[in-house]
């Protein structure tokens, strides 16, 4: 029998309704458009305005979206993958509700979370899961509500983060597409620079950690960026060598939406030509854990069947890396 390789299938995504543009930034913060724009390239983002819902009214409606695209039976799934910075709850499992919630009854499911590297690293072990032969459909959702955790008074933060939801399909492929090759890695002296103080073991919640405003994520914006521009940039360029990829061969760099700055970075150092790499962060901004698979939702029109396409992610933690992958379908 053919070696089983793990290939995305099937598509979805979700974002909320309420746009938060830089005009209305304007109004709660010291910034711009312009100095926003230059900075990020972003010029707006999704926020998920019902305090009464949280991350997985998103992840619900991303995989209802793909379930109803595909035309797929959920008690078909078999394992629900959950990439998230913002469960809905510190113990209960996210991806568990949200299995129960889509009627994916048959399926197990737990929380997978490495901050802005939580659906990269979905995704090697989603294929992980297929490879292993003993599963066949597994569902990978990426989703964040970062407002949930955003200080709407802090401009270095709040210009950057947005809310929304995405998810893929994985299933076990016998003409050599999908994954082919990894470059993941961690480094923990970087999480001062990427965090959120308080609500964890090391700083349980308090009167005193929600006066001083240590449940919102920080961030070293300089130190982030270079760390994000160098590693980023590192990881590409090290799943092109080890996979003897010349940017000829790639099709599409599907790179992690933080900071149009760090994507350029990264596309000029695998020598692609602009139109081969696909973002959306205008639109969107940071979504986290979501960003991967909007993009992958957004231009799946373009995607051809044995496309060659990187993946790029860095995050707090730090965490980041490479996912090389051949596309397995077209959309029509």
């Amino acid at each position: 029998m053919n070696k089983i390789t793990a290939a995305i299938t099937a598509v979805g995504a979700y974002v909320p309704d309420y746009v938060l543009t830089n005009k209305i930034l304007e109004t709660l913060v010291d910034t711009n458009d312009e100095w926003i724009t230059s900075r990020t390239g972003i010029k707006e983002r999704r926020i998920l305005k019902d305090e009464t819902k949280g991350t997985s009214f998103l992840a619900i409606n991303a995989a209802l979206d793909l379930i109803k695209k595909a035309n797929i039976d959920p008690l078909e799934i078999d394992l629900i993958l959950m990439a998230t910075a913002t469960a809905d709850m510190p113990v209960a499992s996210t991806g568990a509700y949200v299995a129960t919630e889509i009627g994916a009854t048959n399926a197990f499911s737990y929380d997978l979370q490495s901050a802005c590297s939580s659906f990269l690293f979905g995704m090697s072990t989603a294929a992980a899961y297929i490879e292993s032969g003993r599963y066949k459909k597994v569902l990978l959702i990426g989703a964040d509500k970062m407002s949930s955790i955003v200080d709407y008074t802090d401009r270095t933060t709040c210009i950057i983060f947005g809310d929304g939801a995405g998810a893929v399909l994985f299933e076990p492929n016998y003409e050599g597409l999908g994954l082919q090759d990894e470059y993941l890695r961690t480094d923990g002296d970087g999480r001062d620079f990427l965090k959120m103080t308080a609500g964890g073991s090391l700083l349980p919640a308090s009167e005193k950690t929600v006066v001083d405003n240590l449940h919102n994520i920080i961030q070293d914006g300089k130190s982030v960026f270079k760390y994000a521009v160098t590693y980023m940039a590192d990881a590409c360029e090290m799943i092109m060598k080890r996979n003897n990829l010349t940017h000829d061969d790639i099709a599409w760099l599907v790179p992690h939406q933080a900071n149009k700055r760090i994507i350029d970075a990264t596309a000029n150092r695998m020598d692609l030509e602009d139109s081969k790499v696909l973002m959306n962060i205008e639109r969107y901004g940071n979504t986290t854990s979501a960003t991967l698979p909007l993009v992958l939702s957004d231009f799946e029109h373009l995607f051809k069947k044995g496309d060659t396409i990187i993946f790029a992610a860095f995050g707090g933690g730090f965490s980041w890396g490479s996912i090389y992958l051949k596309w397995a379908y077209d959309k029509n």
